[in-house]
């Protein structure tokens, strides 16, 4: 089972990560642009990823992912904290990371590893 603890965990790890709030649910961003939200009316996660992976997940595994009239506009998806995979979860938030930090910092943290 993921926790908000264990995503906050994953994510503060990484460097230039902070936690803040959005429309009072926690979230996480770096570089200024959100990695993840908590949904506190669901009690779950929403992690970004494509369109099509986001449509393909829930398809696949409709018991995990899964989304709501008001997220479906955006590339995002939910996922019930019971059912989904810690590695899924880290692997999301790296490449999301990845994405979104400076490339300088990225560069810096591979160096570095």
């Amino acid at each position: 089972m993921i926790t908000l603890d264990t995503i906050r965990e994953i994510i503060l790890a990484l460097p230039g990560t902070e936690e803040t709030s959005s429309w009072g649910n926690p979230s996480f961003k770096v570089n200024g642009k959100a990695m993840l939200f908590w949904n506190l009316e669901y009690g779950c996660p929403v992690f970004k990823l494509p369109f099509e992976e986001r449509d393909h997940l829930i398809e696949l595994d409709p018991d995990t992912f899964f989304t709501t009239d008001h997220h479906r506009p955006y590339p995002m998806v939910l996922a019930r904290p019971d059912r989904v995979d810690v590695e899924w979860v880290r692997a999301n938030l790296m490449r999301v990371w990845r994405d979104q930090a400076k490339k300088t910092v990225v560069k810096a943290w591979d160096a570095g590893r």
